[in-house]
């Protein structure tokens, strides 16, 4: 899809399925504003847009005043925005006023393109052992493996080559992508696993005697509950004796380690390349950003932020934020930096006739 100069649109119908199109009467039920007075709510849009895409016959949004200028020269036909941005829409444009603009335009966009509903059904060459149970509105996709005594809940999609391991069980509405595989694991509802990922493998866990290495087994589990989204060639090894838990509504970006025995707390977000040593604890609503790295046995408290390329050696309060490698807060980091680039700036340049001690 693109627009007349040939700015590309979202929802290229090759990807993507499309609902619509859609009054603007549902797309103001469906963010929660109301329709200003005057207003035709009959009136028809056929998708969303960004605001120099945007279109007549689409909605866009704004929640960041520095776009301001981009709003007032969009040809959109609605807008989603804050209540104090409302009187600068071009004319033409319909306001949507919203207090919380970009949730707002995630629900919109799920409007227009919801995600594809399972079709049903065992491909021909997908492998499914005779104790496995799968439900019958599941979508068993081409090469997959469902081992004995797994369970395939309601309304499931397992995509080409994806394995679900022996006892397995998913519950409904999950979405296994292309090459995943899960063993040792019990999946809660709507749970999305991304292409490559990989659920319930052995912990990196071994003796260290004079004569070598004992590996120690793994005896525990992975619980990912309800509404987790694990991201493409992520991580999660099973407990060792204990289970590893990925905690509801959880967002695992892609490229993450979660070493065994890990538990992390409702509502989480772990960025690309973050590795968890075992047996750390994160609470509720912990944000690790990118290629942070934990050590083994920590309690991150609930609220916690730790910055990107962090390197977390001590338990972290609830609510603070550290940054720096070993992590520290925020404002002693940056207090150390700052008196580190005094001290450079106070140093004399080398002269060209200086000894050289090298």
């Amino acid at each position: 899809m693109s627009d007349a100069a040939g700015r590309a649109r979202p929802g290229d119908r090759r990807f993507f399925a499309t609902s619509g199109p859609k009054t603007l009467a549902e797309i103001a039920a469906c963010v929660g504003a109301t329709l200003p007075e005057g207003a035709d709510g009959a009136r028809r849009f056929e998708g969303v847009a960004p605001l120099d895409a945007a279109m007549p016959e689409t909605v866009s949004f704004l929640d960041n005043k520095r776009y301001a200028e981009s709003l007032g020269a969009t040809r959109a036909g609605a807008v989603i925005l804050r209540p104090d941005l409302a009187a600068s829409v071009p004319e033409g444009a319909v306001a949507l006023a919203v207090e919380q603009p970009y949730p707002a335009w995630a629900h919109l966009c799920r409007l227009f393109h919801p995600e594809p509903e399972a079709q049903p059904g065992v491909h021909p060459s997908a492998v499914i052992d005779p104790e496995a149970i799968v439900d019958p509105t599941a979508e068993i996709g081409p090469l997959a493996v469902i081992g004995a005594g797994a369970e395939i809940g309601p309304g499931c999609i397992i995509a080409a080559h994806a394995v679900i391991g022996a006892g397995v069980r998913l519950g409904r509405d999950c979405r296994i992508g292309a090459h995943a595989s899960v063993s040792h694991a019990v999946i809660g509802d709507r749970v999305t696993l991304h292409p490559g990922a990989r659920i319930g493998q052995a912990g990196f866990g071994f003796a260290i005697t004079g004569q070598g290495f004992v590996p120690v087994p793994q005896l525990g589990r992975v619980i990912v509950e309800d509404d987790a989204d694990i991201g493409a060639n992520t991580t999660i090894d099973r407990g060792s004796a204990q289970d590893t838990v990925i905690g509801r509504g959880t967002r695992i970006d892609n490229l993450v380690q979660i070493a065994h025995n890990v538990r992390v707390g409702a509502h989480g977000v772990i960025v690309a390349q973050a590795g968890i040593a075992g047996s750390t604890t994160l609470g509720k609503q912990v944000i690790l950003a990118a290629q942070a790295g934990l050590l083994g046995h920590l309690k991150v408290g609930d609220g916690a932020k730790i910055g990107a390329q962090a390197g977390v050696m001590n338990d972290v309060e609830p609510g603070a934020e550290v940054v720096g490698s070993p992590a520290q807060p925020v404002r002693a980091f940056f207090r150390e930096v700052a008196t580190l680039r005094r001290l450079a700036r106070r140093g004399k340049p080398s002269g060209t006739g200086g000894r050289d001690d090298g």
